[in-house]
């Protein structure tokens, strides 16, 4: 495989950063997930970070080099993190589950495939034109699909942060799998959470990402975001890849010589925290044990 990626996360106005990214790939596949913890519950960045790092320790410990089936993988992890989430829930005995949206992509063998939940998004770009775009598990979006608002009522109406399924709600999630797409040479995919798709409309989003360099192009679209949000913004992360390497850049990522178990796995850092966040939050230790305590009582269950 040959591709290029870029990933960043700004905080914007809010207090602190609940967004949580990375990307992982083998000599064979790659992943890409984007979670935004839920700002409106207690402990929305531990949600998020759970589900980023349950998937790609799963994407490490599977791909070697390659998934048995990518779409099975994405919907029986997914699922997997929300019974992670409950399952934490109940034994720290909390008021309110944390939560968090999710959009997970794998590239295998040329073909993308994509599962989310909630409201955070993928996009996959050619020649300029937007091939796909993940629809969003919200009430404005239920509301425009039913008939009953514009699509230009979508943007101001006053739920369009509002989403009806989450990983960690009180409901089973709705866990939308994407068909499978074929990739070419200079296909642009985008990842990112509606502090971005909310702060530049989908065309802005194509001119954006027609550019170059991917990292620029990324860059530009968060520096126009926060710009847009000001003081009533979101967090912003977005996650960028071109496939191939039609630019030929020195910054494409080829796996060609990559031992056939080995996995690369880079997570976004998160720069800045309020102090309230960092005493709710989980030790990246804590975040570790807990997955895989949780994973030991979920396969316990399984037997039963």
């Amino acid at each position: 495989m040959k591709f290029t990626i870029f990933q960043n996360s700004r905080q914007g106005p809010r207090a602190y950063n609940q967004d949580r990214l990375a990307y992982s790939y083998s000599k064979d596949a790659l992943l890409l997930v984007v979670a935004d913890g839920m700002g409106g519950h207690r402990h929305g960045e531990i949600a998020a970070r759970l589900a980023v790092t349950a998937i790609t320790e799963a994407f490490q410990r599977l791909a070697v080099p390659t998934l048995s089936s990518p779409a099975k993988f994405l919907i029986e992890h997914i699922q997997q993190i929300h019974d992670m989430i409950d399952q934490l829930t109940q034994e720290r005995e909390m008021l309110e589950a944390p939560r968090t949206t999710i959009v997970a992509a794998v590239v295998q063998r040329g073909m993308l495939y994509c599962a989310h939940v909630g409201d955070s998004r993928l996009y996959h770009f050619r020649d300029g034109h937007l091939l796909y775009r993940t629809e969003d598990h919200s009430i404005v979006q239920s509301l425009y699909s039913k008939g009953m608002i514009e699509k230009d009522d979508m943007s101001t109406h006053p739920y369009r942060h509002k989403v009806y399924s989450c990983l960690g709600g009180d409901v089973p999630p709705k866990i939308d799998l994407s068909d499978r797409h074929e990739l070419m040479e200079g296909d642009t995919i985008l990842l990112c959470t509606d502090g971005v798709w909310g702060a530049v409309a989908d065309n802005q989003i194509k001119q954006i990402l027609s550019g170059v360099s991917i990292a620029d192009n990324i860059t530009k679209l968060l520096n126009q975001a926060e710009a847009v949000s000001k003081e009533h913004g979101d967090n912003m992360s977005a996650i960028g890849l071109q496939w191939g390497d039609k630019q030929s850049s020195n910054v494409a990522v080829s796996t060609i010589s990559m031992a056939m178990g080995a996995t690369t796995t880079i997570m976004n850092p998160v720069t800045h925290q309020s102090k309230d966040a960092l005493n709710t939050d989980l030790s990246d230790d804590e975040i570790e044990r807990t997955i895989a305590e949780i994973q030991l009582a979920l396969q316990r269950t399984k037997r039963k």
